[in-house]
């Protein structure tokens, strides 16, 4: 793509980003909302201000992402744009937003938990399994069609999405108990979430036969039931 053109689509997902940053900057009620669809039931001011906090730093991250992404994609040769620009944008200022929350503030009065942290403390088995087995159906579907670029695009989504998991587990403990297990569980499980539905969708390029739609869908559909609060 022409450099001018490249740039041209940079300043526009750059403004839209822009755009989604501005509508979706969250506040107090935003905060409370997310802790209550999580399970925590009765948050406190300092809990809400957490999660106020939790969000900014993934937010904050979306225009830049969106101006920058087109242009680092292109000049790797990689096409990236649609719905993998929206899955690459929220994936990686995910991992952004994990690594700089491995610094604990100095205010924080730090607090150890009864059990060690695991990966199936925040991710249920049967999302862990869904996730092994969605992923494995793209990479074989990946590997038929032997489309090797885009099977590496795959193979460093899975490495963006369990290092997200794995800071998440890691990150230092806020002190604010309800907010910081609430927090915690919603990052795993929406980055095992995003993190399959961008496998699937390098799955159905250019060969819109039945087998890539039922992989597309399978991976959806795990999507949708991992980035949401169980019941």
């Amino acid at each position: 793509m022409p450099f001018d053109n490249i740039v041209a689509v940079a300043l526009i997902m750059g403004l839209f980003g822009l755009a989604i940053l501005v509508l979706l900057w969250p506040g107090e009620k935003q905060g409370r909302k997310v802790l209550r669809r999580w399970g925590a039931a009765d948050p406190s001011p300092s809990d809400v201000a957490e999660a106020v906090r939790y969000l900014r730093r993934r937010r904050f991250w979306y225009p830049w992402l969106f101006l920058g992404l087109p242009v680092l994609a292109d000049l790797a040769g990689i096409r990236v744009e649609g719905a993998s620009l929206l899955l690459a944008t929220l994936l990686i200022g995910a991992l952004i937003a994990e690594i700089l929350a491995q610094r604990p503030r100095k205010s924080t009065r730090r607090e150890a938990g009864p059990e060690r942290r695991a990966v199936r403390g925040l991710i249920p088995g049967w999302g862990l399994l869904l996730y092994a087995v969605v992923v494995a159906a793209a990479a074989v579907w990946l590997v038929v069609h032997r489309w090797w670029a885009l099977l590496g695009v795959a193979a460093a989504v899975s490495v963006v999405t369990w290092l997200i998991v794995l800071l998440a587990m890691r990150r230092p403990s806020t002190g604010d108990t309800p907010a910081d297990g609430v927090l915690r569980v919603r990052s795993a499980r929406v980055a095992a979430g995003l993190g399959l539905a961008a496998t699937v969708t390098l799955a159905m390029p250019e060969v819109a036969d039945a087998g890539s739609a039922v992989v597309v869908l399978a991976g959806l559909a795990g999507w949708y039931h991992l980035a949401r609060p169980s019941r």
